[in-house]
């Protein structure tokens, strides 16, 4: 008879606390404690609970309330908070959640393949592991997961900035957080989500690759390699990492992204040159944030020295050359920023260790587009040219304080005429424009500069940032049928 009713009893607490566990007010992994909330954006929440419940989020004071839905999802938009600092952060439902440690500051989520992934302990920058004392650097590494459909959830949690969890974490990011926090003096968080591996394709939203017959390729792609258990958890399929990885975190409120891929994408790089501008529509689309700041790194010099300039027909053409001229492009795409680091590479290594000047970079760009600050942030960009008789004069955006040479003379441009064959040029600084001839081109129509996959070049500006490689031309190049 007793054992009976311990059954009974037992089946019963096994009830209730299923019962409990189904009305529990859950969120989802992103919010948390220690995380930072975007200051003076509004704060959207969501999470689950009982369908019907009433979900009262507050923060700092303010109460907002929502309904959960059938499904048992609940979503509000909690008013923006002015002020920088720690703020008080509850969840109440059928139960109370109440996160502890919240920062308001600014939050920029950081992606991208293997360069962004490197971490601070495989960086140039390890050193710094035992500096790295900053309480109000919060970081989320999420880990890393694939998905053929667009899922609810992600892994991962948000922890202070120290010793001992800055070693695995993102040393591009971590840079570029740190150089931001000591220049604007508030919290900062770091969302990293970065594969290494990855196209381009694997960020983006299956709808937008959809919208357009280029992509097919990819999608067949994706498509066949879902059907082959050995690819299943590959980051190389179109939407797997904008599936596992995006769309749960939308839309978290944040400031910014910041974006190290691409080198996946080289042997496609033409299509990358619609692919890339897709990709950032796509996200800004999704996140419902409209066109927030977004800052990329162009890829650094690669691979050993070739003696010629790059022509159509050569064998020795550069498809990093072209990817790093379509990443150029992408900067027509408002409130973008680009981190030129063609000296910053190694030609033997795909993955450069000097990740801290990196983040350094994306950091000027960061304060140039997102904060409105009048400062030099980038090095000379190809703006236009006209030609007088055997001579191409080149004029540049981003000069600041004017163009300078590192050496004797410059290095790095080539000519042509209309049959399409570069020479190596001659190349000086006038003023604020470049003048380009050669003797072997007596009417030239295109200039080039550093178009090979490690370039010997050295155009700056008087700050220090290098010039980006850029070409005049349009001219089909090594990538141009290259669709998957």
């Amino acid at each position: 008879m007793r054992s009976l009713f311990t059954l009974v009893l037992a089946a019963l607490v096994t009830l209730v606390a299923e019962g409990v566990s189904r009305a529990d007010v859950k969120l989802p992994a992103v919010f948390g404690d220690h995380m930072v909330l975007q200051q003076g954006h509004e704060l959207p929440f969501w999470g689950w609970a009982e369908p019907g419940e009433l979900v009262t989020v507050t923060v700092a004071g303010k109460p907002v309330m929502a309904t959960a839905a059938a499904d048992g999802r609940w979503s509000l938009r909690h008013p923006a908070v002015a002020r920088f600092g720690l703020v008080d952060v509850t969840i109440v439902g059928k139960n109370s959640v109440t996160l502890k440690d919240v920062l308001v500051g600014d939050v920029w989520f950081c992606s991208g393949q293997s360069n962004m992934q490197l971490r601070v302990s495989e960086s140039a920058s390890k050193e710094e592991i035992p500096a790295a004392k900053f309480p109000t650097i919060r970081l989320f590494q999420v880990e890393r997961q694939t998905a053929l459909e667009p899922q609810s959830d992600v892994q991962g949690k948000w922890v202070e900035c120290s010793p001992d969890t800055v070693g695995d974490f993102s040393a591009v990011a971590y840079s570029f957080g740190r150089e931001l926090h000591s220049r604007l003096n508030h919290p900062v968080g770091l969302i990293e989500a970065a594969y290494s591996g990855c196209g381009a394709e694997s960020w983006v939203s299956d709808a937008t690759l959809k919208s357009d017959p280029l992509y097919v390729p990819l999608l067949e792609k994706t498509a066949a390699a879902n059907k082959d258990p050995a690819q299943a958890n590959t980051p190389g399929r179109a939407t797997v990492l904008y599936n596992g990885v995006i769309a749960p975190l939308q839309p978290f409120a944040i400031k910014g992204a910041i974006f190290y891929q691409g080198e996946q994408n080289a042997v496609r790089a033409h299509q990358y040159r619609t692919l890339f501008p897709a990709l950032i529509e796509d996200w800004r689309r999704t996140w419902g944030q409209g066109d927030f700041p977004f800052l990329f790194v162009q890829l650094p010099n690669y691979i050993p020295d070739k003696t010629k300039p790059d022509h159509a027909p050569d064998p020795e053409a550069s498809a990093w050359a072209e990817l790093r001229d379509a990443q150029r492009h992408a900067l027509s795409a408002p409130n973008t920023g680009m981190a030129v680091t063609i000296d910053l590479g190694d030609p033997r290594d795909i993955h450069p260790k000097n990740k801290q000047e990196v983040g350094r970079r994306l950091a000027r760009q960061a304060l140039s587009v997102a904060y409105n600050q009048s400062i030099v942030a980038s090095g000379p960009l190809y703006r236009s040219m006209t030609i007088a008789g055997n001579e191409v004069h080149l004029q540049f955006y981003h000069v600041g304080s004017g163009l300078v040479a590192r050496g004797t003379e410059l290095r790095g441009f080539a000519i042509s005429g209309t049959d399409q064959k570069f020479v190596w040029a001659r190349a000086t600084i006038v003023g604020s424009k470049i003048v380009v001839t050669s003797d072997q081109v007596s009417q030239p129509v295109a200039v080039r500069y550093a178009w090979a996959d490690n370039p010997d070049c050295n155009l700056y500006n008087k700050e220090g940032y290098p010039a980006s490689p850029f070409r005049t031309d349009d001219w089909p190049g090594v990538t141009f049928n290259v669709l998957r």
